[in-house]
């Protein structure tokens, strides 16, 4: 079986509103299931495709801010 996790991620959330794509990230998160990272890895890639060079500044900024705090 040839099985596209990242296809299959999108069209699982493909038409999603704000709230839905919230609530998918928020659910995810607090769930703590290991079996989640791989969607909000799509996520992730998904913006990153299409954000702005500020966009990935602020993101990456962020990220270094909050992995110091590890």
């Amino acid at each position: 079986m040839d099985l596209n996790l990242r296809q299959a991620i999108r069209s699982n959330v493909a038409g999603n509103n704000e709230e839905q794509l919230e609530a998918t990230i928020v659910d995810a998160i607090q769930s703590g299931e290991e079996k989640m990272l791989p969607g909000l890895g799509v996520f992730f890639e998904l913006f990153w495709e299409q954000a702005t060079e500020q966009e990935k500044k602020t993101v990456l900024n962020k990220l270094e801010e909050e992995v110091g705090k590890l």
